[in-house]
């Protein structure tokens, strides 16, 4: 079903899921939930449709953080350092390999859950920067100012310039 897929850790941890394509939208979530390389879930089904519509023949989903989990509230309080430099580092493999990367930022609400969901945030801001990455958000901002999860999008959304330092600031 997805030709792009990397996990570790018994698949208690994935990296990359997605489909190639000629022009990928790279969509950062928060942490991975039940998909992988044979089955879909909620939020990869929406990211592929959004993709679509948006006129993407691929997509890579990543997230802040690579530990499974339906809910963000099971994960630990305290990062496991391994699976989030790791997890970081395969991010930036993916946006260097695109030659005009588009990011469509896509964690929603619960990045503020954890120190370390903030902290990859903020480390993925400055460490893509030099790719000229297009940061995107789907539809507007949510009441506390953060970019929508794609489980929450509407199809008749679009999207739009998502300003990183701006957001930044906030964050700090």
């Amino acid at each position: 079903m997805y030709d792009i897929y990397s996990n570790s850790q018994n698949d208690l941890w994935r990296f990359t899921l997605g489909k190639s394509g000629n022009r990928n939208l790279i969509v950062i979530g928060l942490n991975p939930s039940t998909a992988t390389k044979e089955k879909s879930d909620t939020t990869i089904a929406k990211v592929e449709v959004a993709a679509k519509q948006a006129g993407f023949d691929g997509f890579v989903m990543l997230n802040l953080y690579p530990v499974r989990s339906t809910d963000f509230n099971a994960l630990p309080m305290n990062v496991n350092a391994e699976a989030f430099a790791v997890n970081l580092a395969k991010i930036e493999v993916v946006v260097a390999a695109e030659s005009e990367p588009v990011i469509w930022a896509a964690w929603g609400e619960n990045i503020m859950a954890r120190e370390f969901f903030v902290a990859a945030s903020k480390e993925l801001f400055t460490r893509l920067e030099k790719y000229g990455a297009s940061w995107q958000q789907f539809d507007s901002l949510t009441q506390s100012g953060h970019p929508c999860h794609p489980s929450r999008l509407h199809y008749d959304w679009e999207f739009s310039v998502f300003d990183t330092r701006s957001y930044m600031r906030k964050l700090s």
